[in-house]
Order: C-alpha cells, then sequence, then structure tokens
C-alpha cells in the first residue's frame, strides 16, 4: 500500500491547512476531521459506535479513536501527540498532530537535488558500565552490538556506507554518539536497543522518533508538554518518516506485534541534528521475543527488516 496521497507538495498541504478553521479545545487548537478531510478530498466515515473515524483515498488510509493517541496510518501503529477530541456531535484533530505527525506522512518532504541517503550511523545501545536490560545470562548491552554488526553488513550489502558508534564493549556518553554521527557526516543516524517489561506476555517492536516542540512524549503522561524545541526538531518530518518506514517493515517481515511509533526525548534523539530513530526490536523479558535477540538466525531476520525500512525511507525522501 502506498504511503503518499500524491495529492500536493508538503508545501501545498501547509498552505491548505492554514485556512482550515481553528478552535480551542481542552487547553489545545483543534480543526475538524471533517473540515480537513474534505480540504485534501478524501473521505471519512464515523463508525457504530461513535469512536472509530477512518479518513481514505488516494493510497491511503488512517484510523482515529475519539479520546485516544493511538492512530493507524496505512496499518501502521502512529502515536499522536494530543488525543482526537469530540465536541458535541463532531470530532477534533489537533493541528499540532497534522503538522508533524500526519502530513509528513501524507506529504513527505523531498530532498534538494543532491541531497542523498548513502551513510549510516549505527549506534550500539549501552556498553561498558552500562549493561542495559538484562535476562537471565543475556546483556542487552552484547546482543545490541550483535545486531549491529548484522545489520551493517546487511546495509552494505546494499549499497549504504555504514558506521558504528562503539565496536566493542565500552562505554559511551549519549550526548557523543549523535555528535559523532554529526562529526563524520552521517545521513541518518540509528539506536539500537532491547526493550523489558515486569510483564512477560508483553512483546513487539517499538520504534522512537523525537517529540515535538511542546508536545508530551508518548509515555510522558502529558509530561513535556512545555519542553520548546531541541536539536533533535531539526527534522521532525524526516524523523518521522523514517520511524514509519522501520516500524512498518519490522512488523510486516517478522510479523511482529506492532507497539507503534512513538515519540520521546531521548538524550540521543535530542541531541541528533541529523534524521534519527531509537528501535526497541523486541522485549528480552519475553520468551519468544527474547529468541529474536539472542538466535543468530532471528537476528538476522531483525536486521534484514531494518535494513528494509532504511532503503524505503531512502526512496520516500530522495528528490
Amino acid at each position: 500500500m502506498a504511503l503518499t496521497c500524491s495529492l500536493l507538495s508538503a508545501t501545498g498541504a501547509t498552505g491548505f491547512l492554514s485556512q482550515l478553521e481553528r478552535v480551542t479545545l481542552f487547553g489545545h487548537e483543534y480543526v475538524r476531521l471533517s473540515d480537513w478531510a474534505q480540504q485534501y478530498r478524501l473521505q471519512w466515515d464515523w463508525g457504530r459506535k461513535e469512536k472509530e473515524i477512518t479518513v481514505s483515498g488516494n493510497g491511503a488510509k488512517l484510523q482515529f479513536t475519539v479520546d485516544s493517541r493511538e492512530a493507524q496510518i496505512n496499518g501502521v501503529t502512529v502515536y499522536l501527540s494530543i488525543p482526537v477530541a469530540r465536541h458535541g456531535a463532531t470530532p477534533y484533530i489537533s493541528t499540532l498532530d497534522l503538522r508533524t505527525t500526519v502530513h509528513p506522512l501524507l506529504f513527505p518532504p523531498k530532498s534538494a537535488r543532491g541531497g542523498k541517503v548513502r551513510t549510516i550511523c549505527l549506534d550500539p545501545g549501552h556498553g561498558g558500565r552500562d549493561p542495559g536490560n538484562l535476562e537471565g545470562t543475556f546483556q542487552e548491552k552484547k546482543l545490541t552490538l550483535l545486531l549491529a554488526e548484522d545489520l551493517k553488513k546487511e546495509l552494505e550489502r546494499t549499497g549504504f556506507k555504514v558506521f558504528l558508534t562503539r565496536t566493542n564493549d565500552v562505554y559511551m556518553e549519549l550526548a557523543d554518539r549523535p555528535a559523532l554521527a554529526k562529526r563524520k557526516r552521517a545521513d541518518v543516524f540509528v539506536s539500537l536497543h532491547y526493550n523489558s517489561s515486569s510483564d512477560s506476555s508483553v512483546a513487539g517492536c517499538e520504534t522512537y522518533c523525537m517529540t515535538p516542540a511542546y508536545a508530551s512524549s508518548t509515555n510522558a503522561r502529558g509530561e513535556g508538554a512545555d519542553t520548546g524545541a531541541c536539536p533533535g526538531n531539526k527534522n521532525d518530518a524526516r524523523n518521522l518518516i523514517l520511524a514509519w518506514h522501520v516500524q512498518r517493515q519490522l512488523t510486516q517481515k517478522l510479523q511482529s506485534p506492532d507497539r507503534g511509533v512513538r515519540r520521546a526525548r531521548f538524550a540521543v534523539l535530542k541531541n541528533a541534528t541529523l534524521p534519527a530513530i531509537l528501535i526497541e526490536g523486541a522485549f528480552m523479558s519475553n520468551a519468544t521475543d527474547c529468541k529474536k535477540a539472542t538466535d543468530s538466525a532471528e537476528r538476522k531476520k531483525l536486521a534484514q527488516a531494518i535494513a528494509a525500512g532504511l532503503a524505503a525511507y531512502k526512496k520516500a525522501v530522495e528528490g
């Protein structure tokens, strides 16, 4: 299924959005979802339960739920910054989410001539005195390095140039990781991690990108909405497009539970001045997921899925 509506350029999409009537609800700026859909020549349907809303057309399908931040954009779970709201008999979507989540995916900005995606910086999470998550004898820091090595081979096989922030078991300050990517002129920064939960039934993959300015992060419970722009917000649109393509490949190729594209101000994302994501490839605390991290054949499949996502991102943004 195509990602782009192919209706407008990114600039044109912004212009159309500015023409919509704004209302303030619950302290946030919204527009009527029906007005937005009509403006962009999309069909919309509000389900019988009056909770589920589907917007579709021109190769795009979006599903929203009233009073929820969880959405589906062309089959991939994406978390909004602000819940879709209902006022009276009318559903509303925030202008912040249209600008920073929906429009970048439907109308992706293209690189200027010469803006190619060639060099990838892979960041194996943790290292040295920081072992990361522990599960039995397994340490996250060792597993992320193994994944980075496998992923490097996959990417180089398809023509990318690749380097790692660390190639052995050493500790590296979080801020130094995206700084190295910038210094070595990488086009994309990918931080690799594995998750853990006190509930061993929880499984699946998550892909994080930088939280927009003045928005709360996915897991922040409303905190952080007063945080202004950080260096990582320079590439908000590209961050999201990158995260979406990687998450899509992870869930499709691995048949892994889709825990969605999420937002966070992790240090490696906040300080990145290039498009950047952080991947939680599996839950070490789940027996099935742990095999994806510890079994060499399963880990190779994970690397292949991430590589496919990076290749799809390259195709999406190159002019």
